[in-house]
């Protein structure tokens, strides 16, 4: 079993971890990593989608996330036990300008 709800439990099998050790590796910034661009189009076409972009953690997902539907200033209403709220320290006011 995969257990994929975060990042810090996931235990990678030995497959995986041999597919990390042989995989072939760029720079993703300037979209020179041929793994991280075959993810993203193989998502892109599963979801019949013209583009995906690949985010490491779910805590990196949620701060673009917040990013791209906030201007400074406004606010972030989440539920209390929101992760944004509890584990991603101020995050979002210093990536957004959000309170």
């Amino acid at each position: 079993m995969i257990d994929l709800r975060s990042d810090t439990v996931t235990k990678p099998s030995k497959e995986m971890i041999e597919a990390m050790f042989h995989a072939q590796v760029g720079d993703d910034v300037y979209k020179e990593d041929p793994t991280v661009n075959e993810l993203e189009r193989r998502v892109a076409n599963m979801f019949g989608m013209e583009d995906a972009l690949f985010f490491p953690t779910g805590s990196m997902a949620n701060q673009a996330a917040i990013k791209m539907h906030t201007q400074p200033g406004e606010q972030l209403i989440c539920d209390k036990y929101a992760h944004v709220f509890n584990y991603e320290g101020g995050g979002a006011s210093f990536n957004s300008g959000v309170s």
